[in-house]
């Protein structure tokens, strides 16, 4: 299974953690119970899941992330242009501009973010 590729429940599990984090591990049961109207042990088996991903962690009943939302969204994109582009990030762009023009806005936040990264 890929680390970085969520099913729809595991996303929305995923972002209730992240949300509340840190969660106790009953408090999260309570929330899935209600969120998914899931048993305790359906919960217990979606973290350890996710867990094991190592997405999250479950120390002494205390349930934090050990990647951030934002990181986990970039651990995403980095996957998906490995995949689909070979890592390269100008044939992505060539491909999500063919089918979509990109505003002077994007065209200006785009060219900041290469100023800002790019390579000495």
């Amino acid at each position: 299974m890929e680390p970085y590729k969520l099913g729809e429940l595991e996303q929305r599990f995923a972002d209730i953690i992240w949300e509340h984090e840190p969660v106790s591990s009953r408090t999260l049961t309570e929330l899935c119970a209600e969120a998914f109207e899931w048993k305790r042990t359906t919960t217990y088996t979606m973290l350890k899941r996710l867990c094991d991903r190592g997405i999250f962690a479950n120390n002494g009943g205390t349930v934090t992330s050990l990647m951030s939302k934002a990181e986990f969204g970039a651990a995403q994109g980095e996957q998906l242009l490995n995949e689909s582009f070979g890592g390269s990030l100008p044939k992505f762009l060539a491909a999500f501009t063919r089918r979509k023009k990109l505003s002077a806005k994007e065209i200006s936040e785009i060219k900041k973010l290469i100023d800002e990264h790019k390579e000495e």
